[in-house]
């Protein structure tokens, strides 16, 4: 982990870069409970966990030093964590969840058909649509080109659009420029940030 004002540095060029309309999320799940007070002092903001009892762990350690999203796979015996922590979850993609969570939703979109990530297929969106969901979220097949995810992030921001969402998580570190670029509202990155 690099120091506060090393991680100060870099997420203010990483705002910069994406611009005012982005805002960016520190993906936190390789981030341990104590290394979480170097982004604290760094000033950042907003922080993305990826497994319920980790958030707990952390929320309870730092609890007003950040605001609080869920950006991993949330099954619904974990909503009631994420309901008493986070302001917004990007990764909804089941219904059971979905009755349960009582705080707004991306819905996690899975354009690309890949067994191996979650997400919904396009054709189910309109199912969730009934729920408080405020965007949809994604993560494109791994690529070693940035540009490789542009089609995809594209797709996502066309789709968001047919059924008037305004919100999109997508990008991460070997993205996110790619990403503010085709209308991402949240960047999820992590190494860019705190790792040299």
């Amino acid at each position: 982990m690099l120091s506060p004002a090393e991680v100060r540095e870099r997420y203010d060029r990483v705002r910069a870069e994406v611009g005012a309309g982005v805002t960016v999320v520190a993906a936190t799940k390789y981030v341990s409970l104590r290394e979480m007070a170097v982004l604290a002092e760094a000033g950042v903001e907003i922080v993305g966990e990826n497994r319920a009892q980790e958030l707990e762990a952390k929320h309870a350690e730092y609890g007003d030093a950040f605001r609080w999203h869920f950006i991993g796979h949330l099954q619904s015996n974990k909503v009631k964590v994420v309901n008493r922590i986070c302001e917004l979850v990007h990764s909804l993609d089941s219904g059971s969840a979905a009755r349960r969570l009582e705080v707004p939703a991306l819905v996690q979109v899975n354009l690309a058909g890949e067994m191996s990530k979650s997400g919904v297929a396009p054709a189910d969106l309109a199912s969730f649509l009934r729920y408080d969901v405020r965007g949809l979220a994604t993560m494109p097949p791994e690529a070693e080109d940035p540009e490789a995810s542009r089609p995809w992030f594209r797709r996502l921001r066309e789709l968001a659009a047919e059924h008037d969402l305004r919100q999109l998580s997508m990008g991460t570190t070997q993205d996110y420029r790619v990403a503010a670029e085709e209308g991402a509202t949240y960047v999820r990155v992590g190494s860019v940030l705190f790792r040299g």
